[in-house]
């Protein structure tokens, strides 16, 4: 389908009837965060409500598909055990996700349809359409440009681009084309918007080469290997605090802990998961009590390597890192910046 064009004074028209036929939810700016104004995904009740010119969000969209805590299923023991299933189908539409968190959600759709596929997650993947929005800004401590997440070609329904008086929409799917057709007023994009995006995504791209890596992504992998004795990781590590901040606001940050909720009657419970983070003290703890990454430099050194060099070879040929920079922006020690941490590898190893 050809690029389309919303002018500006017809979005309000599109985002009122998507809440009439939709859960709705995107972008809020919220009060403030420690670089100024703060911004997070929420319903959208309102037209008002929603913003497109943020820098980046505190928290990812992750959450609409691996929830911070849900049940798996329910159950009931006794002389007839039983288990109901809590799959989630609700259609929802999230309205504006940057370039680095759409990709940061294609990765999680490889790794949760790998192996044994999660039906919960793949669910409510499959219900909801993305429309992404490039950004205006970019926040003090991203570097999306390093890791090739500026702009993306897929893992959008729709996508859009500010071109100052209107916005130029490309769809990237059935479901997005139709969502255009049924409730946006559109009309075709002249050559002339084609090639102001083209400026414009180009434009995006340097700006976000602000700050980033020193040398190219590709090499990630390799410097790690090389870096497992660094002296780093200890100085680093004495300031963690062991919170998991860093792995609860990342967008490829997926792991979770999984336990059964017995009533008092102690004939129902359901299974639940929420999520865990590999800087807690006890994420790598076993039921024997062995603990087998017990000490914070083994915690923090494993982010960096399960980021870099763990997923890139086994599910994702791709750094698990798209440089939205949140994980520095809410570090209290300031440790967890993938760029300070990388570029200081690179200058030991040379």
């Amino acid at each position: 389908m050809a690029l389309q064009i919303i002018e500006k004074s017809d979005l309000a028209f599109f985002v009122q009837n998507l809440m009439d036929h939709f859960q709705l939810e995107g972008v809020q700016s919220k009060g403030q965060s420690v670089y100024g104004q703060a911004f997070f995904y929420g319903t959208i009740r309102s037209p008002a409500e929603l913003c497109l010119d943020f820098d980046c969000t505190v928290m990812p969209p992750k959450k609409y598909f691996l929830p911070p805590q849900e049940a798996l299923f329910r159950f009931q023991t006794g002389p007839s055990p039983a288990c109901f299933e809590c799959r989630p189908n609700k259609p929802l539409v999230i309205f504006g996700i940057h370039p680095y968190d759409l990709k940061a959600i294609s990765q999680m759709d490889r790794v949760f349809a790998a192996g044994t596929p999660d039906p919960h997650y793949l669910a409510r993947r499959e219900a909801t359409i993305l429309i992404g929005i490039d950004p205006t800004h970019v926040a003090p401590r991203s570097f999306w440009a390093s890791m090739e997440a500026a702009v993306v070609s897929s893992g959008f329904d729709l996508m859009m681009t500010d071109l100052g008086a209107n916005y130029i929409v490309e769809t990237g799917s059935e479901k997005g084309k139709a969502l255009l057709g049924d409730y946006a007023k559109v009309r075709p994009a002249t050559s002339d918007e084609v090639r102001q995006r083209v400026s414009q995504r180009s434009h995006i791209a340097d700006m976000g080469q602000k700050r980033g890596l020193t040398f190219p992504k590709r090499e990630i992998p390799i410097l790690l290997q090389h870096s497992l004795t660094s002296p780093l990781w200890e100085e680093n590590a004495t300031k963690c605090l062991s919170c998991g901040t860093c792995n609860l606001v990342c967008p490829t940050c997926y792991c979770f802990d999984v336990w059964d909720d017995m009533e008092l009657n102690l004939t129902q419970g359901q299974r639940l998961r929420r999520w865990d983070g590999c800087l807690l003290s006890d994420f790598a703890r076993v039921a024997t009590g062995e603990n087998f990454r017990g000490t914070r430099t083994s915690r923090y050194r494993h982010r960096f390597y399960r980021k870099g060099q763990y997923l890139f070879f086994g599910i994702l040929d791709d750094v698990a890192c798209v440089g939205c920079g949140r994980c520095a922006a809410f570090c209290l020690p300031d440790i967890a910046d993938p760029v300070e941490v990388f570029n200081r590898l690179k200058e030991k190893l040379n």
